[in-house]
């Protein structure tokens, strides 16, 4: 195997693991939360609503990223089913690198702008005054990830496939 891909391969391992740390971060969060407002003697932690919404919005970037990977993503295939194999293929392609385009403008291009002006405007969070431009990186990284994905699958398209569970029914 190609030793571009295999390095592809550890980061995107990488990214599952984090992504999977940022979800047990938010349970361990949102359960704090529900323990110190119900709990009594333990005074009420306002911090763990705002650190709960900046995780899952962190959580579903990553997440959305890795289910494209894995061809888990919403599509309308019904139509495309009824062509034969080669227009398949060329619907697929086309689709790859519609994605492509967007996730290069609006994810990596937009989001790194969103990024820049937010971090220059120096916006802090309410509760604990991290810089909200930190925050938003997750845009911008996400788009970088789907673009990685959606060349993997003009590349590989196979090789991601493989991974992916065929649909039931």
């Amino acid at each position: 195997m190609n030793p571009l891909f295999l390095l592809w391969n550890r980061v995107v391992r990488a990214l599952e693991v984090f992504t999977l740390s940022l979800f047990g971060a938010l349970v361990v969060v949102v359960l704090w939360g529900v323990i110190s407002r119900y709990l009594p003697g333990i005074r009420p932690s306002d911090w763990t609503e705002e650190i709960a919404i900046y995780l899952l919005m962190w959580i579903s970037l990553l997440g959305a990223a890795l289910t494209y990977r894995h061809y888990g993503h919403l599509g309308v295939d019904y139509f495309v089913g009824k062509l034969d194999a080669s227009a398949q293929k060329w619907v697929a392609v086309i689709v790859e690198l519609a994605t492509l385009s967007f996730t290069l403008f609006a994810l990596v291009y937009g989001g790194g702008r969103l990024v820049g002006e937010t971090l220059s405007t120096n916006q802090l969070t309410p509760f604990l005054q991290i810089k909200v431009g930190y925050l938003y990186a997750a845009v911008p990284i996400c788009g970088l990830f789907m673009t990685g994905f959606a060349i993997e699958h003009l590349v590989r398209p196979n090789v991601a496939a493989a991974t992916h569970s065929p649909k039931e029914g």
